[in-house]
């Protein structure tokens, strides 16, 4: 009797396997599968199409050449990080670099790169004439050169452009337009255009975005960084509008946010939402554009002043754009007063509400059974509305929700918010809170039969609006009380794999389990955000409490942004507490958590425009021993980052300065510099790596 044969996956011919090899999206599960055996290698390899590159690439033959089907090449990430790839002094070499690029990768049509300084794209862009998409980079101030100049070698070299982002690139917004005249044929062939970018002072004028738009008649995506404040006589008005709608009607994507709002600062929540000045667009405005664009799929209005009586408007775009499915507004008002405005948007699958100051819980309610297919909902800078407008809205799209963002709502503190999403907590995916421990105003809240009645009663103007709920039921409200507090501990949140948090500088994170979010067997990743100015406070006597992080079990990456704390590093006057002591309160305890990636940006030095990694973070740091991935965004001194080749499971370090404006390292001797940089990365490149 023969024996029975066995067939393994090895079996299956090279054409079924590499179109398997090629759906696997995520870069580590990739590399595993590259060490099955050599056939898995050579198929992942010829199958990768995305790649962002690593290293010193002044040293050739480090550079892959199996990597013959990349299309989208990232270039950001090689160092000496933040410095010019190609060196213009030396011409011979910068161009033999570039044809060593070209030939390992043939087939770019995407392609990031920082372009510190003029003539880098000038060599590099010729050597991939398939270049479709290109976004440039650059977090230092603007060299001086002739308006547009930067800008003109893109539409020179490349023959099929058809993207272009500018989103992390210092420029001046006069410098786009005479780039766009200059090659109309080219211009005319852009069907996405990213001018969102932070670095700009006062963002694009009414009069240069007419010329965009003009010079791109079939962009399907544009965003762009705008001025609405009225006091600018060019700022955006209902005619920039007319304007947008009339030269690009094939839009899909319109994101116009006013530059102050891109600055990812949390506002007051005292503010009732309505600002000094109103914003130079009408209602009749914006109905123009809602008429001119009937392919819009997503909009963004993040407009900075305010929008008055929206709420036709907004009905007019529901009729006009009926494809739309992602719309986010700032400073609008009167966007839903009751079942009107965005309540009528049933196709809606992202919405958000900013700074809107006649939000209430019955606009809520109405938004939760009208737009009854949303998967993400975010409300930020709202008074207004409370723990029952919000729960009462996650009960009824307890099937579609999944991500839900609360920010800056006087009314919803820690506690109250996790308390609002009380019906979706087994479904939801990811979801931001401020940690604001708002106990005493959990404690007085409202049940949700009674805050449905409430703002049907308050809809409809009837007096039962007028009864005192806390006389008729309180004995009754006490017991429920002390119900709902219990209900909330012993809460699940079963499917959560992100959870976003906004802090104050000195205050603590322990009692995050104590809000209902004690909880989480999927949670992987938090990112933690921290504002406020250390300067005017003593010495941290506590700690801000990361260990209370290591109750989820699966938690395995961390972003701490401390971008927006300011203290003293360099400038530290006699007898003030510097960032060293700080960064003790914010770091104690990491190295308690199971972390695989941490994401860090330290605090900010504004006198010196600096944001530095300290000793006693580098410490910290030290502890987390199963990293594999280290990001800090600032600099460092060079024995801060050679604790980086001690951690054993460390793969990828990187140090980027990527923020407006990148300080110059040359400035301060004891920062890391080329040399200190290199060194850097060959001891991390000389270790035994298993995996």
């Amino acid at each position: 009797m023969a024996a029975a044969s066995t067939t393994t996956i090895d079996d299956l011919p090279d054409v079924i396997l590499s179109n398997i090899i090629s759906t696997v999206t995520h870069t580590r599960s990739r590399n595993s599968i590259s060490l099955v055996n050599r056939k898995f290698y050579t198929l992942e390899r010829a199958t990768r199409t995305s790649l962002s590159l690593r290293g010193n690439v002044r040293d050739l033959y480090r550079i892959p050449l199996c990597y013959r089907s990349v299309k989208d090449l990232d270039l950001t990430k090689v160092s000496p990080w933040g410095h010019p790839i190609l060196s213009l002094s030396a011409p011979f070499y910068a161009d033999h670099l570039a044809q060593r690029l070209s030939q390992a990768f043939p087939l770019v049509e995407s392609l990031t790169i920082h372009n510190r300084i003029p003539g880098i794209i000038d060599i590099l862009l010729p050597r991939w004439p398939r270049l479709r998409h290109v976004k440039l980079v650059r977090w230092h101030e603007r060299p001086p050169s002739r308006v547009g100049a930067e800008l003109v070698p893109v539409f020179k070299h490349c023959e099929s452009l058809t993207s272009l982002d500018l989103s992390n690139f210092y420029f001046w917004p006069e410098d786009v337009p005479p780039a766009l005249t200059a090659y109309p044929h080219k211009s005319a062939n852009l069907t996405c255009l990213n001018l969102l970018a932070t670095s700009l002072p006062n963002g694009f004028y009414s009069q240069q975005i007419g010329q965009i738009t003009a010079s791109c008649p079939n962009l399907n995506k544009f965003l762009v960084a705008c001025t609405f404040d009225g006091e600018y006589y060019k700022a955006v008005s209902d005619e920039t509008l007319t304007g947008i709608a009339t030269n690009c009607p094939k839009l899909s994507l319109l994101h116009l946010a006013e530059i102050s709002s891109l600055a990812a600062v949390r506002g007051n929540p005292d503010d009732d939402g309505f600002t000094a000045e109103d914003a130079m667009i009408s209602r009749e405005g914006l109905i123009k554009l809602f008429s001119g664009l009937p392919l819009l799929e997503e909009l963004v209005l993040d407009v900075g002043k305010n929008v008055r009586d929206s709420g036709l408007a907004l009905e007019e775009l529901k009729s006009k754009c009926v494809k739309l499915k992602v719309l986010k507004l700032g400073q609008f008002h009167g966007v839903c007063l009751g079942f009107d405005g965005v309540a009528l948007f049933e196709g809606l699958e992202s919405l958000s509400i900013k700074n809107c100051g006649d939000l209430s819980d019955t606009g809520l309610i109405a938004i939760g059974r009208g737009c009854c297919r949303l998967a993400k909902f975010e409300v930020e800078g709202c008074k207004n509305i409370t723990c029952r407008g919000l729960k009462t809205l996650a009960g009824s799209l307890r099937k579609t929700l999944v991500e839900v963002k609360i920010s800056c709502c006087k009314q919803l503190g820690a506690l109250t918010s996790c308390n609002a999403m009380e019906p979706i907590a087994d479904s939801i995916q990811k979801l931001h809170i401020d940690c604001v421990w708002d106990w005493e105003q959990f404690e007085i809240g409202t049940t949700e039969d009674e805050a449905e009645a409430e703002a049907e009663a308050e809809s409809s103007g009837s007096s039962v609006r007028n009864f005192d709920l806390n006389e008729l039921y309180d004995e009754e409200r006490d017991f429920r009380c002390k119900k709902r507090r219990r209900k909330v501990m012993i809460k699940t949140w079963k499917r959560l794999k992100y959870l976003s948090l906004w802090i104050e500088v000195a205050e603590f994170l322990k009692p995050l389990p104590m809000v209902g979010l004690q909880d989480c067997p999927e949670l992987e990743e938090i990112c933690i955000k921290v504002e406020g100015d250390t300067r005017l406070l003593g010495a941290p006597d506590q700690r801000l409490g990361l260990s209370s992080l290591r109750r989820y079990p699966r938690l395995s990456k961390l972003k701490l942004d401390l971008g927006d704390t300011i203290g003293y590093a360099l400038t530290a006057p006699d007898g003030a507490v510097d960032l060293t002591a700080w960064d003790r309160f914010f770091l104690d305890g990491i190295g308690n958590l199971r972390l695989e990636e941490l994401d860090y940006s330290p605090a900010f030095d504004r006198d010196i425009n600096l944001r530095s990694l300290t000793m006693p973070a580098a410490g910290f740091i030290f502890m987390c021993n199963r990293l594999r991935k280290l990001f800090v965004h600032g600099t460092a001194q060079e024995h801060s980052m050679m604790i980086c080749p001690h951690l054993p499971n460390v793969r990828d370090v990187q140090l980027i300065i990527d923020y407006y404006p990148a300080p110059d390292l040359d400035s301060f001797t004891t920062e890391l510099r080329i040399d200190s940089y290199l060194r850097l990365e060959a001891a991390i490149n000389n270790r035994r790596i298993d995996d």
